[in-house]
């Protein structure tokens, strides 16, 4: 499993109040032992509004998690080149910009966005209402690579998102908790209009959803994509975010009987015996 949406909150790092929300601490060792029965072997840590754009708690955790795990960050939209390059050698594979939370300069996200794509290779992940996709339209056609969290959060901006989906876009299975659509049927048609798309998250520890993350959630997404669900689960994420693909190892073959079939004399065929005439041939 690769986990493609987790928040690290650790104290030992500058928090900020947002919107009169503070989080409680939710360190790595709180994420490991939530999901212990799960085989997690990578993931993204992605920066939440109430860590700015402070970068110290994100290098930490990356260090401490290791080479399969990757950062998503919040910049200042003066960051220097040498800022992000230095946080790309850290781990860092994309910007996440809040639309959901924050105002933003959306021409210059985007100018930031492009200098990221061409420096490093980043991509963009939007928290955004869907509804507010058709409006951006515009500027999202610009960006190079691009995905969506939590399915876009909203039934009435599918239309939009599934459009995107088809030019490519990825759609984070993330924060069922948070989102106002039959999460089933969602999931279903973004599928299927591309098999690619759908990257599987947590989204722990769950911050502000009406819900946190649940084995179901799980158990969900397998119902309805079937036999993609190591896709959805792990290798879309690392593909995305330029990670090496996991090898599985082949499904043994069925073992061959040396002799498969045993011939049997005619005269041993049931209802044979010494009475048994062959069919008149008929002109």
């Amino acid at each position: 499993m690769f986990d493609a949406h987790v928040h690290i909150i650790d104290p030992r790092f500058p928090l900020i109040e947002n919107e009169g929300y503070l989080p409680e601490p939710y360190v790595i060792d709180d994420y490991r032992k939530r999901m212990a029965h799960f085989d997690v072997r990578g993931g993204a840590v992605v920066s939440a509004s109430f860590q700015g754009v402070d970068q110290t708690y994100l290098k930490a955790a990356l260090a401490a998690l290791g080479p399969d795990w990757v950062g998503v960050t919040r910049l200042d939209l003066d960051a220097t080149d040498d800022e992000i390059l230095e946080l790309n050698r850290a781990g860092v594979r994309a910007l996440r910009f809040n639309l959901k939370r924050a105002a933003a300069d959306i021409t210059e996200m985007t100018l930031q966005a492009l200098r990221a794509h061409e420096l490093a290779g980043w991509h963009v992940e939007l928290y955004i209402d869907g509804q507010m996709l058709a409006s951006l339209q515009p500027v999202i056609s610009k960006l190079p690579a691009l995905s969506i969290d939590h399915l876009g959060m909203s039934e009435e901006g599918l239309p939009y998102l599934l459009d995107l989906v088809d030019r490519g876009a990825r759609v984070k299975a993330t924060g069922f908790g948070r989102v106002e659509m039959d999460v089933a049927e969602t999931l279903r048609r973004i599928h299927t209009v591309n098999p690619g798309a759908l990257m599987f998250g947590s989204d722990l520890p769950g911050t502000r959803a009406g819900r946190p993350f649940e084995e179901r959630d799980v158990d969900l997404i397998s119902q309805v994509v079937g036999s993609d669900i190591h896709a959805v689960l792990e290798d879309n994420a690392r593909e995305f975010y330029r990670l090496p693909a996991v090898r599985r190892p082949e499904p043994e073959p069925l073992p061959r009987a040396e002799n498969p079939t045993i011939p049997i004399p005619r005269n041993q065929l049931p209802g044979a015996d010494d009475h048994t005439r062959p069919l008149p041939i008929i002109d």
